[in-house]
């Protein structure tokens, strides 16, 4: 069972803000993401093939960006179970309605 964890609204805007520089996301076509909004559009703009680029060999890139540098683990999870970008878009976009209501 998945445990629930109260979200303070300074975490919200946390997740919600520009990761630190250094940490943001190269994209495999070129684009620089550096907080979940621009994950969002990103995944609705880039290519399959860049998105299949991302989890192919058993990697999960956006998965494993957003735990351990944004640090969202049910938005981690979601993406890892993600098959397609409009699924990984959704994941993102629900969340970000989430956490946005916390503010």
């Amino acid at each position: 069972m998945a445990k629930i964890i109260k979200i303070s609204k300074e975490e919200a805007s946390r997740r919600l803000g520009d990761v630190p520089d250094g940490k943001h996301f190269w994209c495999h076509d070129g684009k620089l993401i550096k907080n979940i909004g621009e994950l969002e559009k990103a995944l609705n703009d880039m290519s399959d093939e860049t998105f299949h680029y991302h989890l192919g060999e058993g990697r999960n890139d956006f998965s494993n960006w957003t735990r351990d540098v944004v640090g969202d683990n049910k938005l981690a999870n979601d993406l890892s179970k993600a098959k397609s970008r409009i699924q990984a878009s959704k994941a993102v976009a629900q969340r970000i309605s989430f956490l946005k209501s916390k503010l």
